[in-house]
């Protein structure tokens, strides 16, 4: 995870897991990365439960604003 040092960070949730049933829960909250190679290929950037990141098609995340309170909460934690 320290290739993500110093990046936004953004919160996303799973719409779809459609080919990714194993890596990724539906309707759970992750912690996106921007990368802005990847969204020249319609790619996210989503760390997942290990701490590592990986890329994963756009259309299965929707990116969701939280209370800032709550926000800098799951950040932190991730």
């Amino acid at each position: 995870m320290a290739k993500s040092l110093g990046r936004k960070r953004q919160l996303v949730v799973c719409v779809k897991n459609d080919g990714y049933e194993v890596s990724l829960e539906l309707r759970k909250i992750y912690v996106s990365i921007e990368d802005e190679s990847a969204k020249v290929h319609r790619m996210v950037r989503v760390i997942d439960e290990s701490g590592d990141d990986y890329l994963y098609p756009q259309k299965l995340f929707m990116p969701i604003n939280l209370p800032q309170p709550v926000q800098r909460a799951v950040l932190t934690a991730a």
